[in-house]
């Protein structure tokens, strides 16, 4: 019973940007899969009310990450359509609580894949890649998170911005694509494809082994995780990823500075 209630909750925290005390500190019975079944029921309450499920994304995969929010493995959460933007976005500040940016890989699928597909099955699914940024969004107050916290909350997910794709084929070896992040005009962050589980499809074969992994289907956008810890995000900001090879993204967070 209290898995629906934290997913109330957590709802109601996303949807007023009031963000909540940390899930892990009062309910210590919560387990991993208590907050993937948290996730479950946030993710079913947004379909219901009319969201479309269209893609995944791989958190916590770079060491920077794990390092920045104390955790030691990645987790997955959901993108649903009022999620996914396009180049050039402008992103309703109103709507986030204490927003983070990040410059990643994200790849769409070509075909299904099955779950516990093999490796190789799962790198022939991945029709192109792209340049995104993904902004985070902690509803947990002051991102006193666990990893039990993060996966309740969706991953922690708000928006994903997403470039144009280039076909996997002629986006030359991943682990190399180096990647940088730029606030305002100014770089502040930089870094390469193999910070993300040393090669970063290895993250789409992370997510398709996994017991929770979702049906992941043909069409869909995953994201890999950022190359870099996450940088603050403020009113009026405007934020560009750019990486060798797959070109750049923007965003602007809407709203006075």
């Amino acid at each position: 019973m209290y898995v629906a209630s934290i997913a109330q909750e957590l709802a109601d925290a996303a949807r007023d940007a009031v963000p909540v005390a940390p899930l892990s500190e009062r309910f210590p019975q919560l387990t991993l899969d208590d907050a993937y079944a948290v996730q479950a029921a946030l993710v079913a309450g947004w379909t219901a009310g009319g969201a479309e499920v269209v893609g995944h994304k791989v958190g916590l995969t770079s060491s920077a990450m794990q390092q920045q929010l104390g955790v030691d493995s990645p987790d997955s959460g959901v993108l649903t359509d009022r999620m996914v933007f396009g180049d050039g976005a402008v992103l309703d500040a109103g709507g986030l609580v204490a927003p983070r940016v990040e410059a990643e890989l994200a790849v769409v699928l070509g075909r299904d894949l099955a779950p516990g597909a093999s490796r190789d099955e799962v790198v022939a699914a991945v029709d192109s890649v792209v340049i995104a940024l993904e902004v985070i969004d902690s509803r947990i107050r002051d991102w006193r998170i666990s990893l039990l916290d993060t996966v309740a909350d969706n991953a922690s997910s708000a928006a994903a911005v997403l470039g144009w794709p280039v076909p996997l084929g002629e986006a030359g070896d991943l682990r190399t694509v180096g990647i940088t992040l730029h606030r305002n005009g100014v770089v502040v962050a930089t870094g390469a494809g193999a910070a993300i589980l040393g090669n970063p499809l290895y993250a789409l074969v992370w997510l398709a082994g996994q017991e929770h992994a979702p049906p992941l289907r043909a069409g869909q956008v995953v994201l890999l995780g950022a190359v870099h810890a996450a940088v603050p995000l403020g009113a009026g900001d405007v934020v560009t990823a750019t990486a060798s090879g797959l070109g750049s993204v923007t965003a602007t967070i809407g709203g006075r500075p």
